[in-house]
């Protein structure tokens, strides 16, 4: 502590600016008319400084900076490392402050201007990735456009040639005027119609309805008798949850609500039948309690869209009939005028095309930079001569609080050196902590738990149900053995089971297979059988495992043998969440590879019996096969007295 009030730091200032990042795209298109692009508006949650600010502080930006630093040695992490660098916007200006101390002045000034070379080197890599996509796109465009426009120009020339018909009469001035007026009337109308119909498509899609279904859809949840029976579905559903956790299928409870559960859903198909003669493809889930803003915004989209769709396509058919009459007329007259002027406009539309594809094209060379816009320096790094800490007071106190804390040095020193996991290590691990698992006198192991021991995997159980996790897969794992993490997995499992889930235990432990030794479900070595769920409770089933599969288990999860047989079993099963419990990550190669199936990863930690360095060491490796750390369960913590708990057993004490 009196080194930190003696040790010298320095930091170096720097300012960047946005300048006016506006671009204006203005190509002539021929008959076809102007294309006008004013570039990128960015509106409060798309805010340039936001996203630059965020690239400078990025690991990509920083860790360059790291890896160059005379000092790199003394930084564990690259968090910590980035403590050193703050980056903030100045408010009501395009300004960006920066901020870097370092223990030297001139290293200071050269970390500073090492984020910035980094910054601006990250930058131009975003830019490149989006102008290459842009650009590669736009050039199979590019093709078929000249493509077409070669073809339409030959058709012409060719037809010029052969029938040397190149000028118009005078009698047939007013014909063409009008039929140009409205080919062109109707090449709006088309496209508008063509933009309508794709919107309709779109809209379907998103729905997985057609526009009739969407409407009968609609038509289904305004009505209050089928919403009313749907409510009262969920209801008994809740009440037959909550039963089963503690009643068997065969109590009278239990049955008398399945039977109501099952005159409800006779009700609500007579409803249904009643109010949408056909339910092919009809969302019935929405509506009632559950009602979807989101969904009746978009039916309502849908109906309009629809038609808007007809209108136009009608109105098509209603010019189309015009230029018939029209073309019929000017056919008496001249046969080759018709062609001729076909041909020329079926060239001038191609000539557009072409036209705003070449704009097109020219704009997505400098588009990355309304994506990625640059900053400049507007003041470059410099370094105050005299150091911003300590200062004069604190080199005071700390010469006062010398000899107060130099009997603490060696208290402190051996505590440094004591690499088990501490209540204050929690601060630098820059993770939610999602549960705390308390120190129970008999282990929690099985499927019946004590009603303390229930209590925080149920406050667990219902933080996961709120996130959106991918696949519903969650992994538990730890850094070592004996942090507790089967115990979190079956105390997880069974809350959610509670909950009315219908949950999947996995144990991927493929060495130990701890879990299925735990409910007697142990496969042979020798076995060449993949392991098929069994159930261990009603809701809650388990996948086994074969121990001591050494040569099998990183072959099986590398090539995808483990992914593609878990989405068969999940499938199959239907089941609400996959819970696999794995072997730590320290001690084995697989568990780390599971990140990419499973990507929702739950670490088990425990005070005291955790390697501090062990856990910064499996969050690092986790992140780096793009796991998605959803936070940490802390086990085995002294459970504390709380002023409002529920009546259970008294004999039941932490030990």
């Amino acid at each position: 502590m009196i080194a930190t009030f003696s040790q010298k730091t320095w930091t170096a200032n720097a300012q960047l600016i946005l300048p006016d990042t506006t671009t204006n795209l203005d190509a002539s298109l021929g008959t076809l008319g102007q294309l006008k692009e004013q570039g990128v508006a960015f509106t409060n949650e798309l805010n340039p400084l936001k996203v630059l600010t965020s690239i400078i502080t990025s690991d990509d930006a920083i860790r360059p900076v790291l890896l160059s630093d005379p000092e790199k040695d003394k930084f564990r992490s690259l968090s910590s490392y980035k403590k050193l660098f703050k980056v903030k916007p100045t408010d009501q200006s395009t300004n960006i402050q920066l901020q870097v101390t370092a223990s030297e002045p001139e290293l200071a000034k050269q970390r500073a201007k090492r984020l910035i070379e980094s910054y601006q080197e990250r930058l131009n890599e975003l830019r490149q990735g989006t102008a290459n996509a842009r650009e590669q796109f736009t050039q199979r465009q590019l093709k078929d456009a000249e493509r077409n426009l070669q073809l339409v120009k030959s058709k012409l020339a060719q037809f010029k040639k052969s029938t040397g018909f190149v000028s118009d009469e005078e009698q047939t001035k007013n014909l063409v005027t009008a039929i140009n007026t409205l080919r062109t009337t109707q090449t709006d109308v088309l496209a508008q119609a063509k933009a309508t119909a794709t919107r309709s498509q779109e809209l379907s899609r998103t729905l997985g309805m057609a526009p009739q279904q969407a409407i009968n859809s609609l038509r289904l949840s305004e009505n209050k008798e089928y919403q009313a029976l749907r409510q009262k579905l969920t209801e008994v559903n809740t009440e037959i949850a909550v039963n089963r956790g503690t009643l068997t299928e065969e109590h009278p409870t239990v049955r008398a609500l399945l039977q109501q559960r099952q005159k409800l859903l006779m009700a609500l198909n007579r409803q249904l039948n009643a109010v949408v003669p056909s339910a092919d493809g009809i969302d019935a889930n929405f509506g009632g309690n559950n009602f979807k803003d989101a969904t009746i915004e978009l039916i309502a989209q849908l109906i309009q869209v629809e038609s808007e769709s007809k209108g136009l396509q009608q109105q098509v058919l209603i010019i189309q009939n015009k230029l018939e009459r029209l073309q019929t007329e000017l056919k008496n007259i001249s046969t080759l005028q018709a062609q001729l002027l076909d041909l020329q406009r079926q060239y001038d539309i191609a000539e557009g095309v072409y036209k705003g594809i070449v704009a097109q094209l020219e704009q997505s060379k400098i588009a990355a930079f309304n994506a990625y816009p640059n900053l400049q320096v507007l003041d470059q790094p410099t370094v105050d001569p005299k150091p911003t800490s300590p200062k004069k007071s604190l080199i005071a106190i700390g010469g006062i609080l010398t000899s107060v804390f130099a009997s603490l040095a060696l208290i402190l020193f051996s505590e440094s050196r004591n690499p088990l996991l501490k209540q204050k290590d929690l601060q630098d691990i820059e993770l939610p902590l999602l549960a705390r698992i308390p120190i129970f006198k008999s282990a929690p192991l099985g499927l019946t738990m004590e009603s303390d021991a229930q209590i925080p995997f149920q406050r667990l159980a219902s933080t996961i149900s709120l996130m959106s996790l991918e696949n519903h897969r969650l992994m538990v794992t730890s850094s070592t053995a004996g942090e507790g993490k089967t115990t979190v997995t079956l105390g997880l499992a069974k809350a959610l089971m509670v909950l009315g889930f219908r949950v999947l235990m996995v144990d991927g432990d493929f060495r130990k297979a701890k879990l299925s030794r735990q409910f007697g479900h142990v496969m042979h070595p020798q076995s060449n059988d993949l392991p098929q769920p069994m159930q261990i409770s009603p809701g809650l089933d388990i996948l086994p495992t074969a121990p001591n599969q050494n040569n099998k288990v990183m072959e099986f999860v590398a090539r995808g043998g483990f992914e593609k047989y878990l989405n068969t079993i999940q499938t199959n099963g239907n089941y609400d969440y996959v819970i696999v419990d794995t072997a730590p990550v320290t001690s084995t190669s697989e568990t780390a590879l599971m990140a990419k199936v499973i990507a929702n990863v739950l670490p088990v930690i425990r005070l005291g019996i955790s390697d501090r360095y062990m856990v910064q060491e499996t969050i690092e490796q986790l992140m780096r096969h793009n796991a998605n750390i959803i936070g940490l369960a802390l086990n085995g913590i002294e459970q504390r007295s709380e002023g409002y708990i529920y009546k259970h057993d008294s004999s039941q004490v932490n030990s």
